[in-house]
């Protein structure tokens, strides 16, 4: 006997017991009450308790009643069972593999059941598009992996077979791809770990700007001879954060500045924000394309590829970025810089006796610009 069957049977034994009872309490209620009223207030030939007429009539009243309750309950059951044979068909289905199954509910099922079936395929497709990342992710991987791997290995062999000479460039060139090849491990470290939780931090008391000055005096010289300057705007702000953590965010923004937009300033500004420390890294143009705006922060997604080809871009940088602002407990934003370019916002989260200081410093801030008494 399948769980159908099983089902639709208690259902029918049900719905004809409790009719059968409903039944009984209503007639013989019906004479318990007249009983009691006839004790109270005797009537002139008052009739018997129960006669013959009276039980032929309850019993014929029962088998009028019974199909009737089969029937609702056969309807019922279908009502019930109907998305439920769908759910443990797609069900099996998802199991062996056939991540497309859906349940479907027709019009007439149960408004408890329906919701059922949505959130059992809202699941399926959540699952779905899981396994595509996942596979999309892993695929993304190899590629970025095999291109410095076949040259380590293309460079190594021809160094063994003589055709190479293993001279000072050819050595440094080969440090080169190791280095990428150790970002590249190093970034999808930290997204991976962030995304699954395990993102650990070192919070220690730290001065923002303090790093980022650090930060600008070792990218200068650097940035310099590919046509960049750095501005720095920073107010002396103490957070919550780790600083090893926020180094990686900082040089990856500026990184991605380096390769994307066009020769000219990046900008760095610290400010006290409605209670947040707001850390701002903004360059000259030419922005994001729209179409990509949406899907900026997700791993392997990259403005122009055969730009970041060639400045050795692999599309992970902005991803380590909100890894590492979520991990803070900050937000990450992007927006249109008033000159056109890319700015990116990290709001790290204060503490109540930080929120405070910044709160006044901003205060501080403002009175310092709108009195001319404050101004030096």
């Amino acid at each position: 006997m399948d769980a159908r069957t099983g089902l639709s049977r208690q259902i029918l034994i049900a719905m004809s017991a409790i009719t059968v009872l409903a039944g009984i309490l209503v007639f013989f209620g019906t004479y318990l009450i007249y009983s009691v009223f006839v004790a109270v207030y005797p009537l002139p030939e008052a009739d018997g308790w129960l006669t013959s007429l009276d039980l032929v009539i309850f019993a014929v009243l029962v088998l009028v009643t019974l199909p009737i309750a089969a029937l609702v309950a056969l309807r019922l059951a279908r009502r019930i069972l109907d998305p439920l044979e769908s759910l443990a068909r797609s069900a099996r289905q998802i199991a062996a593999g056939d991540l497309s199954a859906r349940a479907t509910a027709s019009d007439k099922a149960l408004g408890e059941t329906a919701s059922l079936v949505g959130d059992f395929n809202t699941m399926a497709q959540r699952l779905q598009d899981m396994a595509a990342d996942m596979a999309l992710w892993n695929a993304t991987i190899a590629h970025e992996l095999r291109t410095p791997l076949t040259i380590l290995k293309g460079r190594l062999q021809g160094i063994i077979d003589g055709v190479f000479e293993p001279d000072e460039p050819t050595l440094r060139r080969l440090i080169l791809q190791v280095d990428g090849l150790a970002r590249l491990v190093e970034d999808l470290r930290t997204v991976t770990l962030a995304d699954s939780g395990h993102l650990d931090l070192r919070i220690v008391p730290t001065r923002l700007a303090q790093e980022v000055e650090e930060i600008a005096a070792l990218l200068s010289p650097d940035l310099a001879s590919s046509g960049f300057a750095l501005a720095l705007d920073l107010d002396d702000i103490v957070v919550d954060a780790d600083v090893t953590r926020v180094r990686q965010a900082v040089l990856a923004l500026i990184s991605n500045a380096r390769r994307h937009a066009i020769r000219g300033t990046i900008t760095i500004s610290l400010k006290a924000v409605n209670g947040t420390a707001v850390l701002a890294i903004s360059d000259q143009g030419p922005g994001i394309d729209t179409d990509l705006v949406g899907r900026v922060f997700d791993p392997f997604v990259r403005g122009d590829p055969e730009r970041a080809k060639e400045t050795g871009g692999n599309g992970l940088g902005l991803s380590v970025v909100r890894a590492v602002m979520e991990a803070h407990g900050g937000n990450l934003r992007y927006r249109t810089a008033s000159g056109g370019g890319a700015l990116f916002e990290m709001d790290f989260a204060a503490s109540k006796e930080k929120r405070s200081a910044f709160e006044a410093y901003s205060s501080l801030a403002r009175s310092s610009v709108t009195d001319p008494r404050t101004r030096s």
